[in-house]
């Protein structure tokens, strides 16, 4: 009795050890107000403007907009299952009315919507979603290829997003699909515009997370549970002298992983403590204007993350969403200030000086400049917002993209949408490979 007393005595020792990733609660009024912005998001109820991860950011927050809940799901409901079956009806027809299919990463926010909700997909037009997505997924799979030499279509957080999604819907995905994630995180494949890429890891580790408690697939499972281990430590590396971990964007994805389980003898809750003080000065400079961004934020601020929708808890309280009241004292015009856009990846280089009213985004100097000419650009809808895929002419080719740069060489954090210039700014973009 007495060595079973002094073991017990030694596994509680080691028990206190681990620690778990929790953060003091953040001042109400703070999340009252990051949840403001995404109100008139959900207004805006055009297919081009529908965005699941606003749904599941303010089911998962400590925040409820009840009517204008019920109003964005079901607009959801209509695109999404509309666009897919709408979609395998028109045959191929190029000219059909029929709504272009939604991207993998959409589709996987959308069933992680719809488990935000307590549903489960089913049904005839829920195994077309389910069968969608797996198809997606299998595509991605062909790209990579058997000796994992290539690349997703899309990314690699877009691949752990669909396995999670199908995974907190208690949907099987085979084993070589999982397999090719395992493996991007085995070899560090997990790079975005190659550096590592905190979020993707953060995803993939919540995909992970998923599986191991799902069980979904048992031969993998010796690999998820050190893949898990993996992507924790990861994460944790990337943890600046600021506190966030790799940039402030990407630090919401990072806090939802670390809250998932403890981990002994690494200090969790004093690195947790140190990115929430990183996050609430970022936030107090402005940052967090893009609606993904709020939606992955408000989850961690509520000690929830994507992975909590394998059982929600639909019952929660939540305190009431108010439209912010915000006055403004300004009654004139706002005053026009001068941008330097600055092209010099193509010939002859471009440099001019773009007028725009103050508060412009990246994108309105963007539109005034080729709205005055000398100046071309494209985009293509992503998750957070249009992405940069042309200028002048220039296409972003394989394992290329257009870097935002302040001059002279400092990388923006945010698109296009987000960023909003200083007068006398230079900006340019440069066409750059990884």
């Amino acid at each position: 009795m007495k060595h079973l007393g002094v073991l017990l005595f030694l596994l509680g020792g080691l028990g206190a050890l681990a620690e778990r990733c929790e953060i003091p609660e953040v001042d109400s009024k703070l999340v009252e107000k990051l949840g403001q912005r995404l109100l008139p998001w959900m207004e805006q109820l055009s297919l081009e403007q529908l965005n699941p991860s606003i749904y599941v950011g303010l089911r998962l927050s400590s925040l409820k907009a009840e009517a204008k809940e019920a109003l964005y799901l079901h607009s959801l409901k209509l695109h999404y299952q509309q666009s897919l079956l709408g979609s395998a009806s028109s045959n191929g027809d190029d000219n059909s009315d029929f709504q272009a299919k939604p991207s993998m990463g959409q589709l996987a926010l959308y069933l992680l919507a719809l488990r935000a909700n307590c549903e489960f997909v089913g049904g005839h037009k829920g195994d077309r979603l389910v069968s969608q997505l797996k198809r997606f997924l299998e595509d991605e799979k062909m790209a990579i290829g058997h000796d994992h030499k290539g690349q997703p279509h899309t990314s690699y957080y877009q691949y752990g997003l669909a396995i999670l999604a199908l995974c907190v819907h208690q949907k099987r995905v085979h084993d070589s699909v999982v397999g090719k994630l395992l493996h991007a995180v085995e070899h560090d494949h997990l790079l975005h515009q190659g550096h590592l890429s905190v979020d993707t890891v953060a995803m993939a580790g919540l995909a992970f997370t998923c599986l191991k408690r799902s069980n979904l697939n048992p031969q993998q499972r010796e690999r998820i549970v050190l893949a898990i281990k993996t992507v924790r430590e990861k994460v944790l590396r990337s943890q600046t002298p600021k506190g966030h971990f790799g940039n402030v964007y990407s630090t919401p994805l990072a806090l939802q992983l670390l809250m998932t389980s403890s981990m002994p003898g690494v200090g969790l809750g004093t690195v947790c403590r140190k990115a929430r003080a990183a996050l609430l000065a970022s936030l107090q400079d402005g940052a967090f204007q893009n609606v993904l961004m709020i939606s992955q934020l408000l989850p961690a601020l509520n000690h929830k993350s994507y992975v909590d929708l394998i059982s929600p808890d639909c019952l929660a309280p939540r305190a009431m969403l108010e439209a912010g009241t915000e006055t403004s004292s300004q009654t004139q015009a706002p005053e026009d200030i001068r941008v330097i856009l600055k092209v010099s990846s193509v010939l002859p280089p471009y440099k001019h000086s773009i007028p725009v009213p103050a508060g412009s985004s990246l994108e309105d100097v963007l539109k005034k400049a080729q709205k005055l000419g000398g100046f071309r650009y494209r985009t293509q809808a992503s998750l957070s917002g249009p992405y940069l895929i042309s200028v002048m002419g220039t296409e972003a080719g394989v394992r290329e993209f257009w870097q935002l740069l302040q001059a002279p060489d400092t990388p923006l954090l945010q698109g296009i949408a987000d960023y909003r210039p200083k007068d006398g700014e230079t900006i340019e973009l440069r066409l750059v490979s990884w």
